[in-house]
């Protein structure tokens, strides 16, 4: 986590916090939401996230900035990308796509068989670079790594085919 800027990485993630500081934190004055739900990801990261083996954060830098990221940990027989997300002001400029391509080949050349990603049903432009990048879907519902069930994601896969892992 000393790696990481963070305060970089929550200007990523500005949109879903704002929208989970309202749903988690909304009986609190609006100035202190996103306090709250940026102290929350903080303590995760570092409380939980680091402390799984093989897990990492992949980001994608344009001009020093960070403009997209997402985390990757270990999921089955293969590994989850989760939290994939870009600037609001860099969306459709092609940074997922080329964040999602980076953690394939990183996890490929390490031997991995699969990637999975959860994605919202209704979240139609991440489906879309998912599906450019080769995911396919799999699942009509997902299965988090805490065991919880959401009918309003589906699962996607990306399968490494034998030519890609080196």
């Amino acid at each position: 986590i000393s790696a990481l800027s963070f305060s970089q990485l929550m200007n990523v993630y500005v949109g879903s916090n704002t929208e989970s500081g309202f749903d988690l934190y909304g009986q609190h004055p609006e100035f202190e939401r996103l306090h709250l739900v940026e102290s929350d990801f903080f303590h995760y990261l570092k409380s939980v996230f680091f402390r799984q083996e093989k897990s990492f954060y992949a980001i994608w830098e344009e001009g020093g900035r960070y403009v997209s990221a997402a985390r990757v940990e270990p999921y089955l027989d293969g590994f989850l990308l989760c939290a994939l997300e870009t600037c609001p002001q860099e969306r459709c400029k092609g940074f997922a796509g080329k964040l999602i391509l980076s953690i394939c080949d990183y996890l490929s050349v390490r031997g991995a068989d699969a990637i999975y990603s959860h994605v919202s049903k209704e979240n139609i432009a991440s489906l879309r670079v998912h599906m450019r990048c080769g995911f396919e879907i799999v699942e009509n519902h997902a299965v988090f790594t805490d065991g919880s069930v959401s009918q309003n994601s589906c699962t996607l896969v990306h399968k490494m085919k034998k030519s890609e892992i080196h």
